[in-house]
């Protein structure tokens, strides 16, 4: 489960519903295939019909995002056989976008309105939903339409999956509540800083350790921080799931969760190849043996689980602790993901380079 936005897209606006996602670059939406597959017609809004638009406009391979080597753009792009701007990209989990790339106005009332932005239009995708590219690219959505704060409230997942999700609140620019949000600031690096294994337009973060019901493993800060050859990086991360730590940080994870509650673990069972720490059976017994999880942030800022929130109901009775091994991913980084970020406020505020966190109850109007 990701966090999800409506965004009225076009001219006159088509609502179009986006995964809010800071770990990535290119936002794009799903369009309307010119000759449709013989199946059932999608809903009216799942897709957008670009014919409809008085805005719209294709990229040709003239352009120069289209070009190989944009030094910030690692999209593979290439040129169609209609002259059109092409890319296709894989996200970490191994899923794959592809389509055009294309120009649209976001329409948020009939005075305001973003200039023409530079979206992927996907056409074979098998997810509903888009993608809002958050990160520090110039080509994501904050960079495009100059948003310099923003920030972003997860509810709490409900106890069964299948039951109505509660709405979170999403803001762009200012918070009302953000007087009460604790700081730390974002890691940034420039052009000459480029390591193989880092990526320097992600929210990177000093994180510093881990306490498990109360416990401070024994992991060296140093995990935490990006070597070298740019691995180890913390970021924080919307798009994902679950959190993901490199192995001498989930080495010691697991062990703690297998020295409280060990003769309980589902044996031999890998939740979509990444999860092995789930159980059958009574969540809020376990989370009471397990206890409270808290990430420990640079300046004293703790980004707190609660017991009663620390496993995910991941289908068939099973439950899971949300936290995989980077490693499964190919990723060389620390992954915080929006399990983690429930009930709180994230506010990521790009002009003084900085992230907020702030406890709330989301499935509240907040």
């Amino acid at each position: 489960m990701a966090p999800i936005v409506s965004l009225p897209i076009g001219t006159p606006p088509q609502t179009q519903r986006m995964v809010l996602d800071t770990g990535s670059q290119l936002s794009w939406i799903q369009c309307h295939k010119k000759t449709p597959k013989p199946k059932p017609p999608p809903p009216p809004t799942a897709s957008f019909d670009p014919s409809l638009s008085s805005t719209f406009s294709v990229l040709p391979c003239t352009h120069p995002i289209c070009k190989p080597r944009v030094p910030d753009f690692t999209l593979p792009t290439s040129c169609d056989q209609n002259k059109l701007c092409h890319y296709s990209y894989f996200y970490a989990d191994g899923t794959l976008a592809e389509g055009n790339l294309v120009r649209e106005k976001i329409t948020f009332s009939p005075s305001v309105s973003t200039p023409p932005l530079i979206l992927g239009c996907a056409k074979d995708t098998t997810d509903s939903e888009g993608i809002l590219g958050m990160n520090r690219g110039r080509l994501s959505f904050a960079s495009e339409a100059k948003i310099t704060k923003f920030s972003y409230c997860i509810p709490a997942r409900p106890a069964q999956t299948g039951s109505n999700l509660p709405t979170g609140t999403f803001y762009l620019g200012n918070n009302p509540n953000s007087a009460g949000f604790r700081y730390i600031d974002m890691l940034t690096f420039d052009q000459s800083q480029r390591m193989p294994n880092l990526d320097p337009l992600a929210y990177t973060v000093v994180m510093l350790g881990i306490r498990i019901g109360g416990k401070k493993l024994s992991i060296s800060p140093s995990v935490f921080l990006h070597d070298r050859s740019g691995a180890g990086q913390t970021m924080i991360d919307s798009g994902s799931e679950f959190t993901y730590f490199v192995d001498e940080a989930y080495t010691k994870v697991r062990e703690e969760i297998v020295r409280l509650v060990g003769p309980r673990l589902k044996r031999g069972y890998v939740y979509a190849g990444v999860a092995d720490m789930c159980f059958d059976g009574n969540d809020v017994e376990i989370g009471r043996l397990i206890g409270d999880m808290v990430f420990e942030l640079d300046k004293g800022v703790e980004i707190v689980t609660p017991k009663e929130q620390i496993l995910a109901d991941v289908g068939g009775g099973v439950r899971c602790v949300a936290i995989g091994q980077s490693s499964t991913l190919g990723a060389g980084s620390n992954i915080i993901g929006n399990f983690h970020q429930q009930n709180q406020w994230v506010e990521f505020d790009l002009s003084n380079r900085r992230v907020g966190f702030g406890r709330a109850d989301c499935s509240r109007s907040v």
